[in-house]
């Protein structure tokens, strides 16, 4: 079991519960972003106690290879970790954004793309965001729509409240609006195409920069009737919420003991407990396990035992 360093990331729209929602003593302020697990280039997480302490997520993979993220995952993904998790809190709307899938992103010359998720935490009352497009636009109608600051009027908008899913495959535009708290899983990739900033300007009275052309190839224009997705909230048992070529995800929500099963998955867990508290018990440790940490487990992990009243995302490749 490892646990991590979190990367907190101050910025301009960042806000003030995830330092409470982390338990951390830290007085930081418009903390937009903690980076739970990264392999990031120059924002690897380090590992934060036992053994391997002090070493970054990419040594660990470096030295572990498939006994860490399991055999076929380091053949597809070598030293570099495949997932990147988040949590992120906006006291102001983000920027307007895609993300291209692999295929585009190697044709614009970048390494891959991105496909992600966002599982929603405590959010402000009223808080919004945009998933999706609403209405059949071209990708001429997409830049006029940008250039006459309407483009807002084409995507789909959806009250967020604690526990709602949205999964976010590479193509597809997004932004999470003011009073959103989420956790976000994603591929490990830093490519996004900024498409619409509401004309806001920087310290420096500029526009931020736009990608209108790099986002145009990139935007898949299908129109669906929902993006949230839909799922059963029971209790004790594991509830697939996402499932695609980068991660796999489940809600698990205990008020009774459980032990988890993987002799058969070749892939490193990881848990993200977003409600309550509890321990757990796996590889001859034992560690706490309460609302805001994130813990990996390696692939060699049997089972897992879990006691509590805790509430936790569970992601694999």
């Amino acid at each position: 079991m490892y646990k991590f360093e979190p990367l907190l990331k101050q910025t301009l729209w960042g806000g003030d519960k995830i330092i409470p929602f982390k338990h951390l003593n830290d007085t930081l302020e418009n903390v937009g972003e903690s980076w739970e697990i990264s392999g990031v280039k120059d924002n690897e997480t380090i590992v934060s106690e036992g053994e391997y302490k002090g070493k970054s997520l990419n040594q660990l993979v470096r030295e572990l290879k498939g006994k860490l993220v399991g055999q076929e995952n380091y053949e597809r993904f070598g030293d570099e970790f495949p997932l990147l998790i988040k949590f992120i809190d906006a006291r102001q709307d983000l920027s307007i954004q895609v993300h291209p899938t692999d295929e585009i992103a190697h044709r614009q010359g970048k390494t891959r793309g991105k496909t992600e998720m966002w599982y929603a935490l405590e959010s402000a009352p009223g808080a919004q965001l945009y998933n999706g497009l609403k209405q059949q636009i071209t990708p001429e109608q997409y830049k006029q729509m940008v250039e006459n600051d309407t483009i807002t009027d084409a995507l789909a908008r959806y009250e967020v409240n604690e526990g709602d899913v949205f999964f976010i495959p590479a193509g597809r535009i997004h932004a999470i609006g003011a009073g959103c708290f989420v956790a976000e899983i994603q591929q490990t990739s830093d490519v996004t195409y900024r498409i619409y900033d509401f004309k806001r300007k920087d310290k420096n009275g500029n526009y931020r920069e736009l990608h209108t052309e790099l986002a145009a190839e990139s935007i898949d224009y299908t129109v669906l009737p929902n993006y949230r997705a839909e799922y059963e909230r029971t209790k004790n048992e594991g509830v697939q919420v996402a499932t695609c070529p980068y991660f796999t995800t489940a809600v698990y929500d205990l008020t009774e003991p459980m032990t988890l099963d993987y002799t058969e998955l070749d892939s490193f867990v990881i848990l993200i407990a977003v409600k309550g508290e509890g321990t757990i018990k796996a590889n001859g440790q034992e560690t706490t396990f309460r609302m805001g940490d994130t813990i990996l487990l390696p692939a060699t992990t049997a089972e897992v035992k879990i006691e509590g009243t805790v509430k936790f995302l569970e992601t694999f490749v």
